[in-house]
């Protein structure tokens, strides 16, 4: 029973889960962010690839 008590009243606990959703939280920020970026940067280098192949076919 003591052990409980101390663990209810304990912030250390607390305070780590906060810590830990909060860098859940930026990781998933980050993956969405990521995820939208690259297929921007994706779309870029295929239209190049596309340029420099047409460029040079026609040397």
């Amino acid at each position: 029973m003591k052990f409980f008590k101390k663990f209810v009243r304990d912030t250390k606990a607390a305070t780590a889960i906060e810590y830990g959703l909060i860098a859940a939280l930026i990781a998933v920020a980050a993956i969405t962010a990521l995820t939208s970026v690259g297929s921007s940067v994706s779309q870029t280098f295929n239209k190049v690839d596309g340029k420099l192949t047409t460029a040079n076919s026609k040397a």
